[in-house]
């Protein structure tokens, strides 16, 4: 596996973030995004991202529900508050990569990219969203190996 240009593992177990400035706009933008759908039920990645993510077996749990908001909120929360830094943890870096991925969950369910040809035929926009989201959790699961 090639190692993460974007992410690099240093000695002490941390994760060097390597992010120009609109690569961190992007990202900000993102768990902003993760952070307001979690309370707004308006928001259009609400219902998404309080969908269960195995309907049977939870499908009416409310203390999985719960503890999932909670998970969710503690993630976006962490990513939030580290995104500047120039390093992170490794438990940093599993909020990242949690939050990275309900964002990505979310966005495809917005786009109704649910398979490889939806994803051929999205548009433009939903497609570099998406790409760009797929591409940081690359680099960053690279970086965590």
């Amino acid at each position: 596996m090639l190692r993460s240009k974007v992410f690099t593992p240093q000695r002490d177990g941390r994760i060097r973030v390597k992010l120009n400035d609109s690569a961190r706009q992007f990202l900000e933008v993102v768990v902003d995004a993760v952070i307001r759908a979690e309370s707004d039920a308006e928001h259009v990645w609400h219902e998404s991202l309080h969908r269960p993510i195995t309907p049977e077996v939870e499908s009416d749990d409310p203390l999985r529900v719960f503890e999932r908001q909670q998970l969710l909120e503690t993630n976006a929360g962490v990513m939030k508050e580290t995104l500047n830094s120039p390093t992170i943890s490794t438990s940093e870096a599993w909020a990242w990569l949690a939050t990275l991925q309900v964002a990505l969950r979310a966005r495809c369910s917005e786009a109704g990219v649910s398979s490889e040809d939806d994803l051929r035929t999205a548009a433009s926009e939903e497609l570099e969203t998406i790409q760009a989201l797929q591409f940081f959790l690359f680099e960053l699961t690279s970086a965590m190996v």
